[in-house]
């Protein structure tokens, strides 16, 4: 049984507001972009059990996939997909934003500090922490993906997540892609703090570095607390998991 903890829909490419540029970045044909539509999604997750369905929300962007579409997505199968709502703390309702994805049905949240333009520690995100952690919700921290060309970088390393990690000892925590390209500090965290999980979304379509982040994995007893996740739309499932056992 196969669970794919990182997957994205959306209606319509502008709802990634300036984050859109990332599509021309990927190595499709130039009158190609990926099909993030329900339908797409629902026929590539056929090899997988279940699913999560990431939203995705920036004021600095101007992005946003919200709770209620992303609760929509989820109404398709409730059997197979869970919903994880997107939540940018810079918006100042954080912990509203928490509550009314609860209603919904969702069952975590992701944020992106790089996307955001916020500091994982900021006082406003760790509130957010805090309500998650008092509600028993997962978060996900976000690295490379979607990255706009004016986000920033200097948030998205993973070693400032360990003040989150301490100072919310009961805070399940994943990070995106073994925080590439930082795979060495998200590693750190992993031994560090039992509650520090991470994925494979956006390395399965480099497998060298894919390879290279598995084998230091192994030597610090990691790999039980890495996710499989395709990073859908950009990559597969079927095709995530064939590059996953080919190394």
């Amino acid at each position: 049984m196969i669970t794919d903890v990182h997957t994205r829909v959306w209606d319509n490419a502008d709802q990634l507001g300036r984050a859109e540029e990332t599509l021309r970045r990927r190595p499709n044909k130039p009158w190609q972009r990926p099909d993030a539509s329900p339908d797409a999604h629902h026929e590539a997750m056929h090899p997988v059990r279940s699913a999560l369905i990431l939203g995705f929300d920036s004021v600095y962007l101007g992005a946003s996939i919200s709770h209620e579409q992303i609760a929509s997505y989820v109404c398709k199968d409730p059997g197979k997909y869970l919903g994880v709502a997107g939540i940018d703390p810079m918006r100042g309702d954080a912990v509203k934003s928490l509550e009314r994805a609860k209603e919904l049905g969702l069952v975590g949240v992701t944020v992106s500090p790089a996307a955001q333009a916020c500091h994982p520690c900021d006082t406003r995100a760790m509130e957010l922490y805090e309500a998650c952690q008092a509600m028993r919700v997962p978060v996900m921290f976000e690295s490379a993906t979607l990255l706009a060309r004016d986000a920033k970088l200097e948030f998205a390393q993973p070693y400032l997540l360990d003040e989150v990690a301490r100072s919310f000892p009961e805070l399940k925590i994943v990070i995106s892609a073994l925080g590439d390209p930082w795979v060495h500090q998200c590693l750190t965290l992993i031994d560090k703090h039992p509650t520090v999980y991470t994925d494979l979304s956006d390395l399965a379509t480099r497998p060298w570095q894919l390879y290279n982040a598995l084998i230091l994995a192994h030597q610090q007893s990691a790999t039980g607390r890495i996710l499989f996740g395709s990073n859908y739309p950009f990559c597969e499932p079927e095709k995530a998991i064939l590059s996953i056992y080919s190394i």
